[in-house]
């Protein structure tokens, strides 16, 4: 735990600037893309997300994270995940076209990162060890805000790579006690059924098999299951956290 944060402190301390002129940026393009959808807008967020994935993949795990036994596994993850954000800039896949019905909940996804710094203040720790809207998680919860916004055309590999990301870091919530990652799993399990809702409302026109109200049903207890999961993860850590003081 104390490599995992001695890490963090020394990537805010170092990078600090550069990531508040990327998080500016960020707030720039998204701003730009709620008010317009001209194409070079759409590919410079495209460009933008790939950018930043790379940042992480190799400034934050390859560089700053070295001291961590999983940094090159992390730092293949996160340059695929930039790559699929070029192919699908490439391929105009993702179309960021609003669906308008969900916009309170991305708007608090998209504001979410910024939360982060403030409840590792609010729990006693101070900069640079503090979890910064440029770090792993942060980005993440901050493009699943982006699609919802945009979710009417959305690239469902990139959604299934952030939500199984989200989803497996709850245990960094206790064993590198960083509970403001708890934020994430909460917020990824709502995401991915909102996501394949609007897959199968805007791909399978076609009758199936079974009948689209079964599949809607089936998603509801699977993301209700997970969430009742999750809570009781979160639960249990807190408990025997508490127990063990």
């Amino acid at each position: 735990m104390k490599i995992f944060w001695d890490t963090i402190a020394d990537y805010n301390q170092t990078t600090w600037v550069a990531q508040l002129f990327i998080i500016l940026i960020g707030m720039l393009l998204t701003g730009m893309l709620y008010r317009s959808n001209k194409t070079w807008i759409k590919t410079a967020m495209k460009g933008y997300l790939a950018f930043t994935y790379l940042w992480i993949a190799f400034v934050y795990y390859l560089y700053f994270g070295e001291a961590r036994s999983y940094h090159l596994v992390m730092t293949i993850f996160w340059s695929l995940m930039a790559l699929v954000w070029i192919w699908d800039a490439a391929k105009e896949y993702t179309t960021f076209e609003r669906d308008r019905q969900l916009d309170w909940l991305a708007w608090i996804l998209l504001v979410m990162p910024f939360i982060y710094p403030a409840v590792s203040l609010a729990r006693g720790m101070e900069f640079p060890q503090i979890t910064s809207p440029l770090m792993p998680c942060s980005v993440t919860i901050f493009t699943i805000g982006l699609l919802l916004l945009f979710s009417k055309k959305i690239n469902l590999f990139i959604v299934l790579c952030l939500t199984h990301w989200s989803i497996i870091g709850v245990a960094k919530t206790y064993s590198y006690n960083i509970p403001e990652d708890f934020l994430l799993a909460v917020s990824a399990v709502p995401a991915l059924y909102i996501f394949f809702r609007q897959y199968f409302r805007h791909t399978l026109k076609q009758p199936s098999k079974p009948d689209a109200k079964y599949i809607r049903a089936l998603l509801i207890l699977l993301f209700t299951i997970m969430g009742i999961s999750l809570t009781g993860t979160f639960v249990w850590g807190v408990v025997n956290h508490a127990f063990t003081l």
